[in-house]
């Protein structure tokens, strides 16, 4: 469990299901990640899959509550989603986040992204971490960029061209 000033990060919790399955299913948010809306059976493998990262590589996805309502936020961290990309980018941490459209806006995304960082870095030191973003998705590039990341090239993913970025030496 990571804390920050205003939040709490943590994997998730079995009964946390309909807020995670709300979250993939507001077509808002997916937009953003070149997916529709997830179905409920969708939703459920990735929860699960999620679960499974936890327990099979010893990292994965936060959930993200704030501290004094547990009101929650979204998620962030990192997975490994075989994107096949290339040697530059898959080898590496991938990081993520997607945030509750009403929580938006508050600053909770930077941060938990840098609190989640702050704790890949000194748990599992890597050489860098790599993200892809919508080259349309303003918000989560100016994210990235102040969480440290910097473009590196770009990339086709499911029939969508996405930005990469590294973030190189933990930093």
């Amino acid at each position: 469990m990571i804390e920050t000033e205003r939040l709490v990060l943590r994997p998730y919790e079995l009964n946390e299901f309909p807020q995670y399955k709300s979250l993939i299913q507001d077509p808002e948010i997916m937009k953003h990640i070149g997916r529709q809306p997830s179905s409920d059976d969708e939703a459920w493998l990735r929860f699960l899959a999620n679960a499974g990262r936890w327990n099979l590589l010893g990292y994965g996805l936060f959930a993200v509550f704030e501290k004094t309502t547990n009101a929650y936020v979204g998620e962030t961290g990192f997975s490994d989603f075989k994107r096949q990309l290339g040697p530059d980018f898959d080898p590496f941490y991938e990081a993520a986040w997607l945030f509750v459209s009403s929580k938006q806006g508050k600053g909770y995304a930077l941060e938990a992204a840098m609190a989640a960082h702050n704790w890949l870095d000194r748990v599992f030191k890597p050489v860098k971490s790599v993200c892809i973003i919508d080259p349309k998705n303003a918000p989560s590039i100016r994210l990235a960029e102040k969480i440290g990341y910097a473009s590196f090239g770009e990339g086709q993913y499911r029939n969508s061209r996405v930005t990469m970025f590294q973030r190189l030496n933990g930093r």
